[in-house]
């Protein structure tokens, strides 16, 4: 069949295209505002055994979409209650209707919808493009656009295949490794003690230093300063920072008062790096509208969903921002790579921790294609990941709409109309 005339089919019965020999199944095209005969009958969350939250609050629970073509999705993120609530108002939905699904779930309560609902929706949204790349037999860059670059650049927060015993040889280590740059932190904040401004900020300029002596400079090293310090004490380390020129400095401030950078960018003139704490394109517009960062850390599943940080990223060229996400899981990595691999801003890496791709083992081993430390474009159905149920644990299925569903109001031309 022809590419041209199966834009018009989809791909049914999941035994068969996991086997490799898919259904094709025609239709006549979209009818009564559906753009497939699909419908979302099912969704299940799962948790990850052994994983607690380590350092934030980060959930990486599963979710899969089910089908009434048998065609499952997977996406990551949401803690339970918030998977619920996005979950039951998506059943009965048609999954290649992806703006529209999340337009509803955004739009569709009183309040909008506060980062921890982004996270859930991010997750759902994700498990939308699997479906859709796996009926259509594309990657999902595909469905993006295209692929835009050859491959991902890649940097280290930690890089645990090192044996070294000082930092500053892990950081060469991860450098002739093939990553672009490796990241580190402020000295002192681990653990439960004082934490003196003065002689942290000190003690962090040299170990800045010593970092920035060890890989030989050029950008091969960037510093998270984790929000630890007030507005004088992180002036005081950019300022000094300046003259080693790092690829970026991140949270330099708090991230409450995202104003607060109209004056720390007249102060320095470190690359500014923000937003792994924020969510979708309204936590971040300003910053890069105003040109007050030089990075965006926004990320997956954070933004909710793939399709918001496309926005993003366009965005983020209009203004000349590159981006930098943050990590968040493994099932979002491959995610990220699909997206970045389809995406325009001339600066764009990717964070690693420990320097490479983690192996869960519910996941298949080439979930992502990575290489002297850069990650490829995948160019499997979908996201190009397979999930292995029977490696997580259960905790629930969602395949009724909420007892309760609210009114959802459309434009005249049918858009969701906030409520």
């Amino acid at each position: 069949m022809q590419r041209r005339s199966f834009i018009k089919s989809t791909l049914l019965g999941s035994t068969a295209a996991l086997a490799g020999s898919p259904i094709l199944i025609s239709f006549a095209g979209p009818t009564n505002n559906t753009a497939s005969p699909l419908k979302i009958t099912k969704i299940r969350y799962y948790s990850i055994p052994g994983y607690n939250k380590p350092l934030f609050n980060q959930a990486r629970g599963i979710v899969e979409i089910e089908t009434d073509g048998g065609i499952i999705g997977i996406g990551e993120g949401g803690s339970k209650d918030m998977i619920e609530q996005c979950a039951q108002m998506m059943i009965g939905e048609d999954p290649f209707r992806i703006e529209h699904i999340w337009q509803n779930v955004y739009r569709g309560m009183f309040y909008p919808p506060g980062r921890e609902k982004l996270h859930a929706l991010g997750a759902l949204e994700m498990a939308l493009w699997d479906i859709k790349g796996k009926a259509l037999n594309v990657p999902v860059y595909d469905l993006l656009g295209g692929s835009t670059r050859e491959f991902v650049e890649c940097y280290a927060t930690g890089f645990s295949a090192s044996k070294a015993t000082t930092e500053e040889q892990r950081a060469r280590d991860c450098i002739e490794a093939g990553l672009r740059t490796y990241r580190i932190g402020p000295t002192g904040g681990n653990g439960d003690v004082r934490f003196d401004f003065y002689e942290n900020a000190k003690k962090t300029i040299e170990f800045c230093k010593r970092i920035d002596a060890a890989v030989g400079g050029e950008g091969k090293w960037a510093i998270d300063l984790h929000t630890r310090f007030d507005l004088t004490e992180g002036i005081k380390i950019c300022n000094a920072l300046e003259v080693l020129e790092p690829y970026f400095v991140e949270d330099i401030v708090r991230s409450e008062n995202p104003g607060v950078y109209k004056t720390v960018r007249q102060m320095t003139k470190v690359p500014i790096a923000v937003g792994e704490q924020f969510g979708d394109r309204w936590d971040i517009n300003e910053l890069i509208e105003n040109r007050l960062i030089d990075y965006t850390r926004v990320t997956l599943p954070n933004t909710g969903g793939i399709s918001e940080f496309k926005k993003i990223c366009t965005m983020a060229e209009t203004h000349y921002v590159g981006m930098i996400p943050h990590f968040t899981g493994p099932l979002s990595t491959a995610a990220l790579v699909h997206v970045l691999g389809s995406s325009s801003p001339s600066r764009c890496m990717m964070e690693l921790g420990g320097g490479a791709p983690e192996k869960p083992p519910y996941l298949n081993e080439d979930y992502v294609l990575f290489k002297n430390g850069k990650l490829y474009l995948n160019s499997a159905p979908g996201l190009g990941v397979k999930f292995d149920r029977k490696k997580v644990d259960f905790v629930m299925e969602i395949n009724s709409k909420t007892k309760f569903p609210h009114p959802i109001l459309k434009s005249p031309d049918g858009a969701i109309h906030n409520w």
